[in-house]
């Protein structure tokens, strides 16, 4: 009978394991899709690889924390239950980092239009630095929670176990996935994949490539702004944006290589596999005397893999070039 037990007991665990494993990933993929979904749209309409996307995610972050635990910004105005006056407080900050990314195109990128791709990526990586520097002064050393209505809440269903706030950024990211497919199928949409495709035509058409940027920026910085509040929820952080949240965005990099820098597609796709495959190596390698360290190598040495084998990802467009 004992011998039953301790089976059963092992195969229990290893169910809650599987299960552990594939709802963290599932959480962790979400937050990667938003990030490379944000990266990818600036790159496929401008051309531009945005090194400042981490210090906008955090920026995002922190006005989230500001309006909703410092100045208490509209929950004074709108009234109602704690939830909604947080989650209209999110939605105002992500609407003001779009802001943040329609200046950042029309001040510094814009002007930089048919430079070399390495200066435009260098004024990206000066970009992140300025802003990672002001947004660290204004969260100071002190890690800033944001007031979420998630705290350390978790849902529990036979083996599966998730926290609130995983659930609402797997909610949250399908319903946005949803809203960019839906987007690119509008007359901007369509005049952003336009300009992706052949700028000098789309011009011809009489788009507005400076809009279509702009437009393409302002949405970049948005999913970057979703992505930032997510990671600095529990159990991403225990304890709210800091210093380190920017930096967790290039985490997200194997994410938007695997994918394909310049595939909406691919940026959801990588995402979930970059966010399964470090959930599974931080489940299971650990246990094979790897280092719980491991796990944060697994998404290169997978983005390295495929890489071998479709090296413009897994639905980047290939490039032939004549020789």
């Amino acid at each position: 009978m004992i011998p039953v037990l301790i089976a059963q007991a092992a195969a229990d665990s290893a169910v809650d394991k599987l299960v552990s494993a594939i709802t963290n990933g599932l959480s962790l993929g979400a937050i990667y899709a938003l990030l490379a979904l944000g990266f990818v749209i600036i790159f496929k309409a401008t051309q531009v690889i945005s090194f400042a996307h981490g210090a906008i995610a955090a920026l995002g972050a922190y006005l989230v924390a500001y309006f909703a635990t410092v100045i208490n910004f509209p929950g004074d105005l709108i009234g109602g239950p704690t939830w909604l006056q947080w989650t209209v407080s999110a939605i105002f900050a992500v609407l003001m980092t779009a802001v943040v990314g329609l200046v950042i195109e029309r001040l510094a990128i814009r002007p930089m239009i048919g430079e070399p791709m390495f200066s435009i990526a260098m004024v990206t990586i000066g970009l992140d630095i300025a802003l990672r520097i002001i947004s660290n002064d204004f969260i100071s050393t002190e890690a800033r929670p944001l007031g979420d209505p998630f705290g350390t809440s978790v849902w529990e269903a036979g083996p599966v176990s998730m926290a609130h706030s995983e659930i609402a950024a797997i909610t949250v990211t399908i319903i946005l996935v949803v809203a960019i497919a839906w987007f690119f199928r509008t007359r901007i949409g369509i005049a952003m994949r336009a300009t992706a495709f052949d700028q000098e035509a789309a011009m011809a058409q009489g788009i507005s490539v400076g809009r279509i940027f702009a437009i393409a920026w302002a949405i970049g910085a948005g999913l970057a702004a979703v992505a930032g509040i997510f990671a600095s929820l529990f159990p991403r952080a225990s304890q709210g944006v800091s210093s380190e949240t920017a930096f967790f965005v290039f985490r997200a990099f194997p994410a938007i290589i695997l994918g394909g820098l310049d595939s909406v597609p691919g940026a959801v796709v990588g995402g979930f596999i970059i966010g399964l495959a470090e959930s599974f190596a931080g489940k299971y390698l650990t246990w094979s005397g790897f280092g719980v360290g491991f796990s944060g190598i697994v998404p290169y040495l997978v983005m390295m893999v495929v890489l071998l084998v479709r090296p413009y990802g897994l639905f980047g467009t290939e490039e032939i070039r004549r020789v």
